[in-house]
């Protein structure tokens, strides 16, 4: 393993503030972007008090949290496409994992970063921000076209022992790409953070951030991390910090397969890529559910570490002073609920994920907003904190009322999308999903009530006539994407 230098941020600090008493500070403020991958509306800020994520719940102290963020397709590269457009999906194309490489072409200069170039910032990429590790697609996805070309001054990942963006992805501990079907899902080394990928993008952002400590352009880093995302490996430090589970089974009747047609899917992810756990086809013994579990919860953890240490960095050279901070993840996990064990569906734990804000002039920090908001209002949320002008195509809307103002209330219910027709609308209460009719199969209806029945266990359709007509036309205002019946999520 080559060996990794380390800035001496003191000294890059004491130059900052040199170079900022000289030529004054970029009038306009950085951003420093934070995505992670799979994980779970479920920190200890957002009230569950058994979560180990001291870091990003600190940082929340901080910050504006959103406890009610909802993503537009519950899948890595469709929900980060949406983030990128600031777009709801128009195309079929845009509800798969491929969905940035096969419509940017389409998109011209109106994308999140490119954007920012125009209006003068530098902009970088560093592990995971669009579906693939780098940006690249093709072979183990180093070799092919850029995802979103032009739009990032660098995009690229850390040199590690995994080498190739895939293996990195996918990495288990010491350098060992995952095997399809031969690779566990679980692992639990007993060595250093760097055993696992993520404590090197975590090196990576600390020696950006030193360096662009001396800039005089704003920037957008954009800095992506992998875990929680399977396989659930990393260090055992983090396994032995759990101790009573954070994620306990869920009740029966939220673990149940529902009874009525759904976007219930048979957890390919786990089943498919990796070596298959006892059980059948789609249950888990109860001793094996509960170690996923907690192995979910070491990554989170471990996840939770490497975020500090970011975030420490950017204190330490005082850049906190003049940088939007954002945390957002591109969706949830099932873990056993509706036995699921994945996203790829329009229940609620896929489709919400945790969403945090900091500005640096921000009002009642540390408080947080109950409103219901998407991820398509991130890119007129940024352009406004950072005085820009923003495309007039956006589907979002600023969060600036509620990053003012904590209680400012919903603007507008939340959209989400999967394949076969299914669309789904979030409001403040409710939840419809709807999938349209076709000659092979009835049009079918999903109604929740999240006041009487938070774990979703009965679909309230055929009772509610008047609230599904109200919210059906809510959900028809958009155009329906036309998607081939049978088509089927295209991977991770």
């Amino acid at each position: 393993m080559a060996t990794r230098f380390r800035f001496p941020l003191h000294f890059i600090a004491l130059l900052c503030g040199f170079t900022a008493t000289c030529s004054g500070a970029p009038a306009a403020p950085n951003v420093l972007f934070i995505a992670i991958d799979d994980l779970r509306n479920d920190l200890g800020v957002l009230g569950n008090e058994r979560a180990r994520t001291p870091r990003m719940d600190a940082f929340a102290r901080t910050a504006r949290t959103f406890s009610h963020h909802y993503v537009q397709v519950p899948t890595c590269g469709a929900s980060r496409c949406a983030l990128l457009r600031g777009r709801y999906p128009q195309t079929a194309a845009q509800l798969g994992n491929g969905a940035i490489a096969s419509t940017q072409g389409q998109w011209g200069d109106a994308n999140l970063p490119a954007w920012f170039q125009r209006h003068g910032y530098k902009t970088y990429a560093m592990g995971k921000i669009t579906h693939h590790p780098g940006g690249r697609t093709g072979r183990l996805w180093a070799e092919g076209p850029e995802e979103l070309p032009g739009s990032w001054d660098r995009c690229w990942i850390p040199e590690t022992p995994w080498g190739a963006p895939q293996h990195l992805m996918h990495g288990t501990a010491n350098g060992k790409p995952r095997v399809p079907g031969v690779t566990l899902p679980l692992e639990s080394f007993d060595g250093p953070d760097h055993s696992y990928p993520d404590a090197f993008v975590a090196d990576e952002a600390e020696r950006m951030l030193a360096g662009l400590s001396t800039s005089q352009s704003p920037w957008f880093l954009a800095v992506g991390f992998f875990k929680p995302h399977l396989p659930f490996a990393c260090p055992k430090s983090y396994f032995d910090l759990q101790g009573i589970s954070p994620f306990p089974a869920p009740v029966e009747a939220a673990a149940a397969k529902p009874g009525w047609p759904s976007t219930w899917h048979k957890s390919g992810e786990l089943h498919g890529n990796y070596a298959r756990l006892a059980g059948d086809d789609t249950d888990l013994l109860p001793e094996v559910a509960a170690e996923v579990r907690r192995a979910y919860a070491a990554c989170v953890s471990y996840v939770d570490a490497q975020v500090g240490r970011v975030l420490t960095t950017l204190e330490k050279l005082h850049l906190d002073d003049n940088t939007i901070v954002v945390i957002w993840s591109d969706h949830g996990f099932l873990l056993g609920e509706h036995n699921i064990w994945g996203k790829h569906c329009l229940f609620e734990k896929a489709l919400v994920s945790p969403l945090m804000i900091r500005h640096p002039k921000m009002n009642a920090p540390g408080v947080t907003s109950r409103a219901v908001v998407e991820t398509v209002d991130l890119f007129p949320t940024l352009t406004d904190l950072c005085g820009l002008p923003a495309p007039k195509e956006l589907d979002g809307r600023s969060l600036r009322p509620q990053m003012d103002s904590p209680s400012a209330p919903t603007s507008k219910p939340a959209r989400s999308w999967w394949t076969q027709g299914w669309r789904s609308l979030r409001d403040d209460r409710w939840r419809i999903s709807s999938r349209p009719g076709t000659k092979n199969q009835p049009e079918a209806v999903e109604l929740f009530d999240y006041q009487t029945d938070p774990d979703e266990t009965r679909n309230l359709a055929g009772e509610q006539p008047e609230i599904v007509s109200r919210l059906m036309a809510q959900l028809q205002e958009l155009p329906p994407i036309r998607v081939v019946p049978g088509t089927k999520s295209n991977g991770e």
